[in-house]
């Protein structure tokens, strides 16, 4: 006979945000339900990188949402200890022009203006925060809130820290509601799990799982590529991106885009992305992808051509629209609540939202705006 489960929240999804709702809820004083049909970390969160930036952010409700997460993934990281990986080695961002350079003054300074600390850097500085860049750059800007976990890691260490009952490989197929439309749980391949409230934390699965309730969300994935190198000394000290980056991450294009992003990591490899295009669930090996994340990584740094590349991952970023994920009750079904759409930012954003997730579930006023992010705001486009 299948089990049945009675608690306060159920939490859909054992990715980094999931895993955050459920550690905040936990904390809050709830009896929490976690369920994934995968591991903990099994999408999105085991093929990130596990950035925590605000240097790709324009101000708005995001960056908002970023310093806020900031500083409570700092607390966790006194918490937890060296177990996450917890790095706070910063961020640079090089130009290769002057007018690029240009640009990127002006958008940090707008961004200081929302609390962001950004320092500029000349070309003939650059190398004595990065040795190994190459030459001829036009200077850059430094980050120093940029961090980064090893995202499996720190989210099985949230799961752990959170107390709530894991239940894994089970798919839940249906949301269950009251005869008044309000939430009362989730079947699953391996029962009914019932509570008055459920928090859709599926990543880029989000808008099925929002299907289930019978609502509109427009997550779609975004696929990317990371190379990873053999096991090297520390010879990239921070997150190191082109400006050009930030462009991408904004972009609504479907088609392909690829800016380099390298960085070193605790363990020796160095991580070498970013690629983005929307072309489904394809997990194809992409050999023009990886050519082309090779070929800018190298352009920043020289020495990375006698590297040897271990392997590649890819994942899919759970986008959305707008570029703002969702989060928040939906006011179409009592009880429901989403934490989804995060795109390439939901490591970083986790705790942010699992701490906003939880408020509303104890009835307490979120200390941001969750207007920005109201999930039904995207109603009017699947009339």
């Amino acid at each position: 006979m299948s089990q049945r489960l009675t608690c306060d929240v159920v939490v859909v999804g054992a990715g980094m945000v999931g895993a955050a709702c459920a550690l905040y809820a936990a904390r809050g004083g709830m009896d929490v339900v976690l369920v994934d049909r995968g591991p903990v970390a099994g999408g999105t969160t085991g093929s990130g990188e596990g950035n925590l930036l605000v240097s790709d952010k324009e101000p708005g409700p995001e960056l908002e949402l970023a310093l806020y997460s900031l500083r409570l993934w700092r607390q966790l990281a006194e918490e937890l200890g060296p177990a996450i990986e917890y790095e706070p080695k910063g961020g640079v961002v090089v130009a290769s022009s002057a007018e690029g350079l240009t640009a990127l003054a002006d958008f940090a300074a707008a961004q200081r203006a929302a609390g962001v600390e950004a320092e500029v850097v000349a070309a003939d500085e650059l190398r004595d925060l990065e040795p190994h860049l190459a030459p001829g750059l036009a200077g850059g800007m430094l980050y120093p809130q940029d961090c980064q976990v090893m995202p499996t890691l720190a989210a099985a260490h949230l799961v752990r820290a959170s107390g709530a009952r894991l239940l894994t490989g089970r798919t839940v197929t249906e949301v269950l509601r009251t005869p008044q439309g309000a939430v009362h749980g989730v079947r699953t391949t391996g029962g009914d799990i019932l509570a008055p409230a459920v928090v859709n934390a599926a990543g880029t699965w989000g808008g099925e799982f929002a299907a289930l309730a019978g609502v509109h969300l427009p997550v779609l994935p975004r696929r990317g590529f990371v190379l990873v190198t053999e096991p090297l000394p520390r010879r990239v000290r921070h997150k190191v991106y082109a400006a050009d980056y930030v462009a991408d991450v904004a972009s609504d294009s479907a088609a392909l885009q690829t800016s380099p992003v390298v960085e070193g990591t605790a363990a020796g490899p160095v991580l070498i992305g970013a690629s983005r295009e929307r072309v489904g669930f394809d997990r194809s090996f992409s050999l023009p992808v990886l050519r082309a994340l090779a070929a800018g990584a190298i352009r920043l740094f020289p020495f990375l051509e006698q590297v040897r590349a271990m392997r590649t991952y890819l994942g899919f970023r759970p986008y959305l629209p707008d570029h703002l994920p969702a989060i928040g009750p939906d006011p179409r079904v009592p009880g429901l609540l989403h934490a989804c759409g995060h795109e390439g930012a939901g490591i970083g954003l986790a705790t942010g939202t699992g701490q906003l997730v939880s408020r509303v579930l104890s009835g307490k006023a979120p200390e941001l705006d969750l207007g920005p992010f109201r999930p039904e705001r995207f109603e009017r486009e699947a009339v």
